[in-house]
C-alpha cells in the first residue's frame, strides 16, 4: 500500500508538473507536437509507465531478498560450488542488459508509432465533414491501417524480447545446475562430501530457479515503464518557458507603437534550410506604425500580407526577430506575461470554447466561485445572445458541450464577443471575426462588437467593408509591408491597392504565411 500511495502522489505531481508546463511553454512548442502527442503523453503515458514501475518494484524487491538470502544458505552449505552458481550472474546481467535495451528502443518506435496513429484519429476526427463530403473514408482508413501495422509490428518485436529472456535465464541456470552436481559428484568422491549437504544444496539451488526467472520477466515492464515516464520527464526539461518581464499595471491607456518589426518564423525541427524557404518565413518586414488610445485601426492586405501576424505580436504569441513592440511606451518583454495579457481581449473566426458552463466560458480564467453571475448575464445581453439564455434550461449554467458545437456559427461568435465584454480589457483585436457569418447573423454580431469597440483601442483584421469603413485609419499590408494607409475615403480616393482590395468586395481569404499555428 506504501509503494502504491507514494507511486499515487509521484504521477499526480508529474503530471500537473507537465500541464503547468505546458501552459506556461514558449508557443513554438505547440507547433513542433501535436495535440494528440501531448495530450498522448500526459495523459497515457505516464499512466502506463507508474504502473508498470510499481508492479515491477514490487516484484523486484521479493525476489532480490529471495535470491540475497539463498546465496547466502548456499555459501554457508558450500561457498566452492556457490562459486560456480556465481560464475553464471555475469551471463544473466548481459542477456538482461542486452535485451533491456533493443525493447527500450521499440518502446520508444512504438510510442512514435502510437503518436501518429493519435494524430490520424485527431485529423479525421476533426475534418469528419470534409473527410465525408469529398468520399475520403477509405483513403483515411488505409492511412490509418498503414500506421496500425506498423504498431503491430513494433509490439510483436517487443513481446518477442521480453519472451527472449526467461528461457535464456533459465538455460543459464539449468547449465550452473549441471555443472554443480558434476563437482558435486567429483567433491564427494575425494572430501567426503555427505548426502545432506548436496540435497540440501542443489534444492537450495533448484529454489532460486522462480525469483531469477522472476527476475528476468521484470526487466521487460522496468524498460517500458521507465521509457515511458521518460517522455514526460523530458516534455519538463526540454519544453522551454515564456519568459516575460517586471513591469505591470491595472490598466493601460492603449498606445500601441511597431518600430521597425521583422518577424521571421522559425524552420519546423528537421527542416533542412534553403533560401526560398527562408525567404518565405518571413512575415513582416520592417512595420512602423503608431496607434493612438482608443483608435480603431483595420488591417486589410492580400492573403500572406502578415495581418494576422502583425496582431499576434502584441499578446506575444508570435515574437519579434527584430524591432520592437511597445504597449504605452513600454516594450513587450519588458511586460510581465499576466498583466500584460490582462490588456487584451480576442475575438477570431477560430472560437473554441470549452467543455463546461456558458457562465465559465464567458468568464474563462476566473475561478468557479469568483464568477460575477450578473457581469456574465450583461455580457451576454450585450452580446445579443439574452434569448438563447432563456432558451436554456439551467439558463447560464447550462453546459455548452464539446467546443459549443450545438450552437450556431454567429451565437459561438457572439459568445466569443460576450467573453471579451466580461474580460473588459483597454485593447481589443478583432481577427477576422465576422468574415464567415451570414447577413444576419454578422448583423448581430457587428452591433454587439461596436458595444465591445468603445472606449477601447481595437485593432480589426478584416475583409468585410462593413467592418472596415468606420476605422479611424485602414493600413494596408502586403508583403510584410505597410503599402498605404489613411481613411477609408482617402484611401479609395488614392486609387492604390486598397482601392483594388475593395473593388474586388475584400475576399475573405485570411491565411497569413508561413502556415504555422502561431499565426492564426
Amino acid at each position: 500500500y506504501a509503494l502504491s500511495y507514494t507511486a499515487s502522489m509521484a504521477l499526480l505531481n508529474l503530471r500537473r508538473a507537465m500541464f503547468v508546463k505546458l501552459n506556461d511553454a514558449e508557443m513554438t512548442l505547440f507547433a513542433r507536437q501535436s495535440a494528440s502527442k501531448l495530450s498522448n503523453t500526459l495523459v497515457y503515458e505516464v499512466q502506463t509507465g507508474s504502473t508498470m514501475l510499481v508492479s515491477a518494484i514490487l516484484s523486484l524487491t521479493k525476489d532480490s531478498l529471495t535470491v540475497l538470502a539463498l546465496m547466502g544458505y548456499l555459501f554457508y552449505l558450500n561457498w566452492k560450488l556457490t562459486l560456480i552458481v556465481l560464475a553464471v550472474f555475469p551471463g544473466l546481467v548481459w542477456i538482461m542488459r542486452t535485451l533491456s535495451r533493443r525493447l527500450y528502443q521499440l518502446t520508444r518506435s512504438a510510442q512514435q508509432a502510437t503518436d501518429e496513429l493519435a494524430y490520424v484519429v485527431e485529423e479525421n476526427a476533426l475534418a469528419h465533414r470534409m473527410v465525408r463530403l469529398h468520399g475520403a473514408q477509405q483513403t483515411q482508413t488505409q492511412r490509418f491501417d498503414t500506421l496500425s501495422v506498423a504498431l503491430r509490428r513494433l509490439a510483436l518485436k517487443s513481446t518477442v524480447a521480453m519472451a527472449a529472456m526467461t528461457p535464456l535465464t533459465q538455460l543459464l541456470a539449468a547449465t550452473a545446475l549441471s555443472a554443480v552436481i558434476a563437482v558435486a559428484l567429483w567433491q564427494s568422491q575425494t572430501t567426503g562430501v555427505t548426502v545432506g549437504n548436496f540435497v540440501a544444496f542443489v534444492t537450495a539451488m533448484l529454489m532460486l530457479i522462480a525469483p531469477i526467472r522472476h527476475l528476468a520477466e521484470v526487466a521487460g515492464p522496468i524498460t517500458r515503464g521507465l521509457a515511458a515516464l521518460e517522455r514526460g520527464l523530458e516534455l519538463i526539461e526540454q519544453t522551454a518557458p515564456q519568459t516575460g518581464g517586471h513591469h505591470t499595471t491595472d490598466r493601460v491607456r492603449g498606445g500601441i507603437t511597431f518600430e521597425g518589426v521583422w518577424v521571421r518564423y522559425p524552420a519546423r525541427d528537421g527542416q533542412d534550410e534553403h533560401p526560398a524557404d527562408a525567404e518565405a518565413r518571413v512575415a513582416l518586414r520592417g512595420v512602423d506604425l503608431a496607434i493612438r488610445p482608443g483608435e480603431v485601426v483595420a488591417f486589410v492586405g492580400p492573403s500572406g500580407s502578415g495581418k494576422t501576424t502583425l496582431v499576434n505580436l502584441l499578446p506575444r504569441f508570435v515574437e519579434v526577430s527584430h524591432g520592437a513592440v511597445r504597449l504605452d511606451g513600454v516594450a513587450l518583454p519588458d511586460w510581465d506575461l499576466n498583466s500584460l495579457r490582462r490588456q487584451f481581449a480576442m475575438v477570431s473566426q477560430d472560437v473554441v470554447m470549452l467543455n463546461d458552463t456558458l457562465a465559465a466560458n464567458v468568464a474563462l480564467g476566473a475561478r468557479t466561485d469568483a464568477v460575477d453571475e450578473a457581469r456574465v448575464l450583461n455580457a451576454l445581453q450585450s452580446a445579443n445572445l439574452g434569448e438563447l439564455v432563456g432558451r436554456l434550461p439551467q439558463g447560464i449554467h447550462s453546459r455548452v458541450g464539446h467546443n459549443a458545437a450545438e450552437l450556431s456559427g454567429g451565437q459561438r461568435q457572439r459568445l466569443a464577443i460576450a467573453r471579451a465584454i466580461y474580460k473588459d480589457a483597454p485593447v481589443l483585436i478583432l481577427d477576422e471575426a465576422t468574415s464567415a457569418l451570414d447577413n444576419e447573423s454578422e448583423r448581430l454580431v457587428q452591433d454587439a462588437l461596436a458595444r465591445l469597440m468603445k472606449g477601447r483601442t481595437t485593432l480589426v483584421v478584416a475583409h468585410r467593408l462593413s467592418t472596415i469603413e468606420h476605422a479611424d485609419r485602414v493600413v494596408v499590408l502586403a508583403n510584410g509591408t505597410i503599402a498605404e494607409q489613411g481613411s477609408h475615403a482617402q484611401l479609395i480616393k488614392a486609387n492604390g491597392l486598397y482601392a483594388r482590395l475593395h473593388t474586388q468586395g475584400f475576399s475573405p481569404d485570411s491565411d497569413d504565411v508561413p502556415p504555422t499555428p502561431n499565426d492564426g
